[in-house]
């Protein structure tokens, strides 16, 4: 009881700490002794909004290897195949919005279709899965380059989303007194948003709806759900096509905030085992939280560590599991 008290307590002082940073005016020796406040305040609201988009990747992989215990290092190369096809797709018919609606059931199907030729074979063999979706994604790779070859795509940001807002916070106080606000760019502030309605859906999903309660039930025990008289392998079916269709709106939501190159499926992989170990299998909470530790340590390594920027990412994910092996928000 008192560690949890003084755990509260240290987070709360936390909070007041990083509220005041945030909307203080800044006196000179804090600036010397850390920089400019716009810097840190733009680096802070960079940090989250990519955590924003890491969860958005995560979170289909947090249902496909956290939850289902499915190994697909497929996942990135679904990624960036949405993006890819996003942008043809908002391209060809001049609506950001239906390209994103064609990549995720475009990357759903192809998940059901993954689902049903290779990991309902290879249930509960973890080296095959690694091994098979390993060579998907390298023969993937290749296909993507060959069609698309290696240029950069950028998506258009749709109307609407455009430009930057003006937030409550006091960047600096000119000399005659006026107060200069710090601006930020929509989009990404509207990425946030949407990473965080779909945490709460898929939370609601997982543990407020029968479907979601067969799934873990399918996962602990498939052979009693089945003798129940649910059709366990259409549920399972159905969980892979909702991870990889997020896999590939979040290509379309991230090629709009950063871009759609080769190598970017590596990278996204990456960034979504490390979020999933960091947050815990299964838990959709802890992967949101190891997002925005993730995105966090990113930039704000870049913004004053560059050299080590890479270095804090895997500092993280070591540090949680020597404390706690099973992840921030996982179960032994």
């Amino acid at each position: 009881m008192q560690r949890r008290t003084l755990v509260v307590l240290g987070v709360v002082l936390f909070a007041a700490a990083l509220l005041w940073l945030i909307f203080a005016v800044w006196p000179d020796w804090l600036i010397d002794a850390i920089g400019r406040k716009k810097t840190f305040v733009t680096t802070l609201l960079n940090g989250v909004t990519l955590g924003g988009l890491y969860f958005l990747v995560a979170s289909g992989f947090t249902l496909v290897f956290g939850l289902m215990r499915n190994v697909n290092l497929a996942h990135g190369s679904m990624y960036l195949l949405g993006g890819y096809i996003g942008y043809e797709v908002a391209e060809a018919t001049g609506s950001w919005f239906f390209g994103l609606a064609v990549a995720f059931l475009v990357i759903a199907v192809s998940g059901i279709l993954l689902q049903v030729a290779i990991f309902r074979r290879m249930e509960g063999d973890e080296l095959r899965q690694t091994l098979v979706t390993i060579g998907i994604s390298i023969i993937a790779a290749d296909l993507m380059l060959a069609v698309w070859t290696g240029t950069t795509y950028q998506f258009d940001t749709p109307e609407g989303l455009y430009g930057a807002v003006v937030l409550p916070v006091i960047s600096v106080i000119k000399s005659s007194g006026a107060p200069v606000f710090i601006k930020y760019p929509m989009y990404r502030l509207t990425v946030l948003g949407v990473a965080v309605a779909v945490g709460i859906g898929l939370w609601v999903f997982l543990n407020r709806t029968r479907v979601g309660m067969m799934v873990r039930a399918g996962v602990n025990d498939r052979e009693m759900l089945a003798a129940s008289g649910v059709n366990v392998q259409l549920v399972f079916a159905l969980v892979f096509a909702i991870g990889a269709g997020l896999a590939g709106f979040a290509g379309v939501v991230g090629g709009t905030a950063l871009s759609i190159a080769p190598g970017e499926d590596i990278r996204y992989l990456l960034a979504s085992l490390v979020v999933v170990i960091v947050g815990g299998l299964g838990s959709v909470t802890g992967a949101a939280i190891g997002a925005l530790l993730i995105g966090l340590a990113e930039q704000f390594g870049l913004a004053y560590f560059p050299t080590y920027a890479v270095v804090l990412t895997f500092v993280i994910m070591v540090g949680v599991l020597a404390i706690r092996p099973q992840g921030i928000m996982g179960t032994r």
